[in-house]
């Protein structure tokens, strides 16, 4: 019999150990706890886990204290292909900002802003992150298939077959609202609250659109901020396509987003408009789709390409089309010539980015 799969929890509050203990077997993990440094070292050399939630204060209401980062050292060296998420009530920014790139942590989430559905999507990603170690099937509320680990720069390098979206809004609200719109045009949306969280995805991914808000009141910092600023310069580094929704729109700042960041657009939330914001999010499908070719095509070609996606034969497209299979052929030499393509696995690849989805 395999053995169980582990997590560990780490955290000198017992109440807050009672609360992830729970959420983290929900997952079917068999959970680990330490209370500080000293009991958690012997518990990763004891055994392998695939995600920790580790708080970065492990002396008792000292705000001093932050032990919780040599925790995140010591699973680098005993245990390195576990997950690490970092649970604070007394992180800055800019040692979120460390917690994330130079100790691995995969997210910092605030406790004062602590809500369960949302450690529950970084537990999801941890999980999918975290090496194949059994081949017996998970159990519990995890039903992702296991996938192989992967490098940060494999994970980065990797073409993907869907578009991808971040979404950056502290307000549940409007994450919900603008994530629905961008899936119902095809997108994969990705959800965060704050700057750290943001931080996060982009550490792991690249993305095809980005809408972030520029007030980000749930970020390490209290009360209303700009964070979202921060999170500009990222995405114009990438080459991001950047929609801004905001409900504080100084002139002077947008103009320095547009100019300094090349933002795509700045929507007020006071007068947003779904219409409006669907047809940005349909411009950088048809910037997609000219990139990869898919432009060129004729409106004969994109019927055979969509009957490509769907993995018809050649004869099956002309029974579809009612036309002869040389026809068909002939329009596939054409389809992989504007496309860049030899073959239909690589033409299908380049729709599936494009957003065409098969009609199944």
């Amino acid at each position: 019999m395999s053995e169980k799969r582990r997590a560990l929890v780490v955290e000198d509050d017992p109440a807050w150990q009672d609360i992830l203990d729970e959420i983290l077997s929900d997952y079917g993990l068999q959970v680990d706890r330490a209370g500080n440094l000293d009991e958690a070292v012997p518990q990763l050399r004891g055994a392998a886990h695939l995600v920790a939630v580790v708080d970065l204060s492990l002396g008792y209401l000292d705000p001093h204290n932050q032990d919780g980062l040599l925790v995140l050292k010591a699973l680098q060296r005993y245990d390195p292909a576990c997950v690490p998420v970092l649970l604070t009530g007394f992180a800055t920014v800019e040692l979120a900002v460390s917690a994330i790139r130079e100790y691995g942590a995969l997210a910092c989430l605030r406790k004062e802003n602590f809500q369960r559905d949302s450690l529950e999507e970084w537990i999801d990603q941890a999980l999918i992150q975290a090496p194949v170690r059994s081949q017996s099937p998970p159990t519990g509320r995890y039903h992702l298939p296991p996938v192989n680990f992967q490098t940060e720069e494999a994970l980065r390098k990797e073409p993907s077959l869907s578009l991808d979206a971040i979404v950056v809004e502290d307000d549940s609200g409007w994450r919900s609202l603008v994530s629905e719109l961008l899936e119902e045009e095809g997108f994969q949306a990705h959800r965060s609250n704050s700057y750290v969280e943001a931080l996060g995805l982009l550490r792991r991914k690249s993305f095809n659109l980005a809408v972030v808000d520029l007030s980000l009141a749930n970020s390490q910092t209290k009360g209303p901020n700009l964070d979202g600023y921060r999170l500009l310069e990222n995405f114009a580094v990438e080459g991001t396509p950047t929609i801004v929704i905001t409900g504080y729109a100084e002139p002077a700042r947008i103009a320095e987003a547009y100019e300094q960041f090349g933002i795509l657009a700045c929507l007020e939330k006071q007068a947003f408009a779904r219409e409006g914001f669907l047809q940005l999010i349909r411009e950088v499908h048809r910037e997609r789709s000219a990139a990869l070719g898919i432009d060129q095509l004729t409106p004969r070609e994109l019927e055979v390409l969509a009957l490509l996606v769907e993995g018809k034969t050649n004869r099956e497209i002309s029974e579809s089309l009612f036309v002869s299979e040389n026809t068909i052929k002939r329009h596939l030499k054409s389809i992989y010539q504007k496309l860049g393509v030899k073959t239909r696995a690589a033409a299908t690849a380049k729709a599936l980015v494009a957003g065409m989805k098969p009609n199944l």
